[in-house]
């Protein structure tokens, strides 16, 4: 069974992340290309007044892009966010299997549910409000390495403060219930992680002059993003792994 379910949340996984990508194409790309544009017009400005432009002597190949706008726009996002899809399908199926019945008597398609909005505030909602992304020409190249830490570190951190608040949540709901157990839980969840990300650096580096707009629409779209993979994964799980589990049960032997 746990094979079954890997495979239908990989399954899941890149249903999701073509959804995700048809997302992201119309409504995150042309934020990208305007972030481009200003980028390319940023450093043309600042060339030195009267510097001659080095042009290629006679026979110099002139540099040529390894992948073109279009390419990476079409092609390499399906593949990036497919990829990443899959890759999160499977993770998510492996941890379906190990709440799965011990959140009560929820059905699959309701476990997955809850699952799915979990991860999606705690994997992705919490980390983007501390350090959200940025398109083309916002940043620094000297911070990449610095920034890219940053973020994980604080994804890696939200997800164990966020198991560790699910489980005692859980023992709590046996004592107190499930409402009040769940609500303290949750509470614990946003003050530790509250003061984690009231401790950790801030990282601003939008330069003066960018539009707000063009940043606004491409965070909206970011999130956006992430909304449509994560509710996909867990509707299109949660069906395949109710007709599987389903299934399993109308198989068992009876017993007596």
């Amino acid at each position: 069974m746990m094979r079954t379910l890997l495979v239908r949340g990989m399954l899941a996984g890149l249903v999701a992340g073509v959804l995700a990508t048809l997302f992201a194409y119309f409504f995150g790309e042309p934020s990208v290309d305007t972030a481009i544009g200003l980028e390319g017009t940023a450093a043309h400005s600042h060339s030195a007044p009267g510097a001659h432009e080095h042009a290629p002597a006679e026979g110099e190949a002139a540099e040529e892009e390894l992948v073109t706008r279009g390419v990476q726009s079409t092609v390499g996002l399906l593949t990036g966010v497919g990829l990443y899809g899959v890759a999160v399908g499977g993770l998510f199926s492996l941890a379906f299997a190990f709440v799965y019945g011990r959140l009560g008597t929820l059905r699959p398609r309701v476990t997955a549910a809850l699952l799915a909005g979990g991860a999606f505030v705690v994997v992705f909602l919490v980390p983007f409000l501390k350090y959200p992304g940025n398109p083309p020409a916002v940043g620094q190249a000297g911070t990449i390495g610095s920034r890219t830490s940053l973020y994980f570190g604080f994804v890696a951190l939200s997800l164990l403060v966020g198991i560790l608040a699910a489980a005692f949540g859980r023992k709590l709901a046996d004592k107190l219930g499930a409402w009040r157990g769940g609500l303290i839980a949750a509470g614990g969840y946003v003050v530790l992680i509250g003061v984690a990300a009231a401790l950790l650096p801030s990282v601003d580096e939008v330069p003066d002059g960018f539009p707000g707009s063009t940043l606004w629409t491409f965070r909206l779209a970011s999130v956006g993003t992430q909304v449509v993979l994560w509710t996909a994964l867990g509707l299109t799980f949660g069906t395949l792994a109710e007709k599987a589990l389903g299934r399993k049960e109308a198989t068992s032997p009876q017993l007596g």
